[in-house]
């Protein structure tokens, strides 16, 4: 294999899908990246496997038999921090967005395309690794606007003094929103700053975000402009 393509070595991905054909299909093209893989075909094992494993990024289907891809994702998240990107048979948001409420990261409707999903890996990946760089740097400092406070070295956030769990891409999604404070920041702008896709067609991830987002901070703190973008409102100086 060309070394060139094994951006993946060492890194532990987990695949969680019941049906095997997928799996297996899934589990070629990351080994192809060079990653290490392992799969669970239901719920409790997939538990079991990301608690012994301990792998650096799940790919999880949100139906499973023992109990649901949700389920497992609240257990794990609960256990360690890991991304996770979620897979769905039906293009439901409401499906999309509990699955962003319980921690995952991204989330890919059935049928995909082998490529992108390799693609969202790497980028899943490359964010953990810069968000590590970034908790590590003294020069990290905290962004207070009003009663909203982000502290980029312990990527924490925090409403009216109160703690809110924000998962990777969410925290990163607000951090570039903060960076300029009531400007409108196009949907293709969030795309290639936050998730590094330069494809217009992922427009729906960054809105599905931004919900799961504003019900975290409040819905009244993200102004959308119909047909352009979103900006974060913020007390005028």
């Amino acid at each position: 294999m060309d070394s060139t393509q094994t951006t993946g070595t060492q890194r532990r991905v987990l695949v969680v899908e019941d049906d095997q054909t997928i799996a297996e299909a899934i589990s070629a093209r990351l080994q192809a990246e060079g990653f290490q893989l392992r799969t669970a075909g239901d719920g409790p094992s997939a538990v079991e496997a990301a608690h012994s494993w301990q792998p650096d990024l799940l790919v999880l289907d949100i139906m499973l038999p023992g109990y649901d891809g949700l389920e497992v994702c609240r257990r794990v998240q609960a256990d360690r921090p890991v991304p996770v990107l979620m897979l769905t048979a039906r293009d439901d948001e409401t499906d999309m967005l509990v699955g962003l409420g319980v921690g995952a990261d991204d989330y890919m409707t059935k049928p995909f395309s082998m490529r992108e999903l390799a693609a969202r890996v790497h980028v899943l990946l490359r964010r953990v690794e810069r968000a590590s760089i970034a908790a590590h740097d003294p020069r990290g400092a905290s962004m207070q606007l009003g009663d909203l406070e982000i502290d980029h070295a312990q990527r924490r956030v925090r409403v009216r003094g109160a703690d809110v769990h924000l998962t990777p891409t969410e925290f990163e999604l607000l951090v570039c929103l903060a960076q300029q404070p009531r400007a409108v920041l196009s949907r293709e702008q969030l795309l290639a700053e936050v998730w590094d896709w330069a494809d217009a067609s992922g427009t729906r991830t960054v809105d599905s975000h931004v919900k799961a987002l504003r019900r975290k901070i409040g819905a009244e703190r993200i102004r959308t402009v119909h047909g352009v973008g979103y900006a974060l409102e913020t007390p005028a100086p």
